[in-house]
């Protein structure tokens, strides 16, 4: 029997885009349930009923929820094709280190970073670009974050690029002037399908960010 596969999400997480990605990068079929997250699902609430939130991976009726979980769920299960995680053992921990480090620092300094103003911003902007240094200074000259090929660190990462348009705008910054080496990596991403595919319109996100910033009175 084929397996049932299905993916509760929403658009514009950047934790649900991993997932999509993982999935893609392994050619897995699934059923993708866009969740309105101010009217959670029975279902997802049914899958996740800890956290209550996206993602959250149905793989023949049973969840798995946790965005780095279920990519590396994902990796072991479809493991006969494009690997994500390294081979060796301390390469997994270092990969799972900085991908850690990712989910530790970006999500919230991103979100801060539109949500704040005046002298909030600036040293909001100061503990943003200090974390994409970091990032960046661990890149180094490799294409990818794992040496010659996309893995598990860059799938993390990369899904947080098609927010940097919003970032700029709404931050008052510039992610392409201040971290030109992560956006050249940005590029060498975006040019696999999987990636691609995966990650909504810059634009829309922006807009969306711009709706969010309306609705909590933040101008």
């Amino acid at each position: 029997m084929a397996d049932k596969v299905v993916l509760l999400d929403f658009w514009a997480s950047m934790f649900g885009m991993r997932v999509r990605i993982a999935l893609a990068e392994k050619g897995v079929e699934y059923e993708y349930r866009e969740e309105d997250l101010g009217n959670k699902s029975p279902l997802l609430l049914e899958m996740n009923p800890v956290h209550q939130k996206i993602p959250v991976l149905v793989h023949n009726g049973k969840p798995v929820c946790e965005s780095l979980v279920i990519v590396q769920y994902i990796d072991e299960v479809w493991k006969d094709k494009a690997p994500l995680l390294p081979s060796g053992p301390y390469q997994r921990a270092q990969a799972r280190f900085w991908a850690d480090y990712v989910d530790q620092k970006m999500y919230m300094a991103g979100r801060k970073l539109w949500s704040s103003k005046g002298e909030e911003q600036e040293a909001v902007k100061k503990e943003f670009f200090g974390h994409l240094k970091v990032l960046e200074a661990e890149l180094g000259n490799k294409p990818f974050f794992g040496g010659e090929s996309f893995g598990y660190v860059d799938l993390s990462l990369i899904t947080f690029s098609c927010w940097f348009k919003a970032y700029d705008t709404h931050g008052n910054i510039s992610i392409g002037a201040e971290c030109p080496k992560l956006m050249e990596w940005v590029k060498r991403c975006m040019a696999k399908e999987s990636v691609a595919k995966s990650l909504p319109d810059p634009d829309k996100v922006t807009d969306f960010v711009a709706g969010m910033k309306k609705r909590f009175g933040i101008e």
